[in-house]
């Protein structure tokens, strides 16, 4: 979805929602501080705007981006919401281990989709440096946490609608 020529996560209304929807979100712990905590407020804010009820989201933190996956399932196990949405961040390093994380990541948060039958979604960051990172977490490439909340909305919005 991001591209140079978007900006993202603008903050317009997607939709208007009728129902009470909820939403879990799971936070790696690691870049909490530099990157992590700008993705939620910027999550958060697309939601809140959106009609979403501060009480029907739940946030929960995990150490870092490899857990993701096994806290996305935790919380959909607890709070039974209409998607989840993870976020981190994992920047390439000296060494392969990003491939390694974001790879299991990402085919984990697909295999809890088809396994849920709910939208999960998958929201982290894969820079190859801390200056991308920033640049994507309210930088001048926009806010990816804003990017995957629109995403959510849009993925709610179609599941309740082909019901």
């Amino acid at each position: 979805m991001a591209s140079k020529l978007k900006k993202l996560g603008e903050g317009k209304q997607i939709i208007e929602y009728k129902n009470n929807y909820k939403i879990a979100i799971v936070v790696s712990e690691y870049y909490l501080e530099e990157i992590n905590a700008k993705l939620l407020n910027a999550c958060m804010n697309i939601l809140v705007n959106n009609n979403i009820k501060a009480t029907n989201i739940y946030i929960e933190y995990v150490p870092g981006a490899f857990e993701l996956t096994a806290g996305a399932q935790i919380m959909f196990e607890k709070y039974h919401p209409d998607a989840v949405i993870t976020l981190g961040c994992v920047i390439k390093g000296d060494t392969d281990h990003d491939k390694y994380i974001n790879h299991a990541v990402s085919q984990g948060i697909t295999m809890l989709s088809i396994q849920y039958k709910k939208p999960f979604i998958f929201g982290l960051l894969t820079p190859n440096t801390m200056k991308q990172a920033l640049e994507r977490s309210g930088g001048k490439h926009g806010n990816k946490g804003a990017e995957v909340a629109e995403a959510c909305l849009k993925m709610i919005d179609l599941a309740h609608k082909l019901k």
